[in-house]
């Protein structure tokens, strides 16, 4: 079979089948962007937090967690194709599967990253105008955004006890900018609530992932920030990229908007 070699998000060269007929992907988000794209019957394995679609995750083999991947089921799907992330995954484990098979790595920090992502695999999938068309309809669709959150300040929790915030060169710090909100975490990455100094932001998001904040959450974080409007989000709105991106106008106009 004829192969390309594909430079991914970590700027490594990958030899790649110009049509992968064997493809397993080690992250949710882009296992949705797969099936968006209509990789049925190529995608043979994902893992067990990749939720949507629903009926791939019912019917596709499970190759474990996004940290914790099982090599042995891996090498048994034999892929010709494997799609991972540099946050998600575990390098160690991308280390040795890259010894036996073509891994093509993304690395999504930001808005423009995600777009990126989409043309670079828009190259090693063969679908160039499919990706060229989401591309264009997901900066249509932001466009419409910007102004939502009106330059208020917030800060966004993905995890609790300890609380763990979403800060700079993250994309849901860039969502959060793309949407006019003001992140407050100015540290870079997930730091600790208990290493920054901060004030009451307009805004306490609460998101549903990885940790599942929920309403028994809220007067904690209101007892900490007692003049911020605590607001639980939908996680994967502000932190699943590629096609799943198209979602986020219509999460906005049916839910974020009314709690703000």
């Amino acid at each position: 079979m004829a192969e390309k070699i594909c430079i991914d998000q970590l700027g490594r060269k990958v030899s790649i089948p110009d049509k992968p007929l064997r493809i397993i992907s080690l992250v949710p988000s882009i296992t949705d962007f797969l099936h968006y794209l209509n990789f049925e019957k190529e995608v043979v394995g994902i893992t067990k937090f990749c939720i949507h679609p629903n009926e791939w995750f019912k019917t596709k083999t499970r190759i474990g967690g996004t940290k914790s991947l099982n090599l042995e089921k891996i090498s048994a799907l034999n892929p010709d194709l494997i799609i991972g992330n540099k946050e998600e995954n575990v390098e160690n484990e991308i280390k040795a599967l890259s010894n036996h098979f073509p891994v093509w790595m993304s690395d999504v920090n930001s808005f423009d990253d995600a777009i990126e992502m989409i043309k670079k695999l828009g190259h090693v999938l063969n679908r160039q105008n499919e990706c060229k068309s989401l591309i264009h309809s997901i900066n249509d669709s932001f466009q419409n955004l910007k102004n939502i959150g009106q330059q208020k300040s917030v800060l966004y929790f993905i995890w609790h006890n300890p609380d763990y915030l979403a800060g700079s060169f993250t994309f849901i710090d860039s969502i959060l900018n793309t949407l006019g909100f003001v992140n407050d975490c100015k540290m870079d990455r997930y730091p600790d609530m208990n290493d920054i100094s901060i004030d009451s932001p307009d805004y306490i998001f609460l998101s549903s992932e990885p940790f599942p904040f929920s309403n028994k959450h809220i007067e904690y974080f209101k007892d900490k920030f007692p003049t911020s409007k605590v607001v639980l989000v939908n996680g994967e709105m502000f932190s699943w990229y590629g096609s799943y991106m198209l979602k986020l106008p219509s999460y906005i106009e049916k839910d974020l908007i009314n709690k703000l």
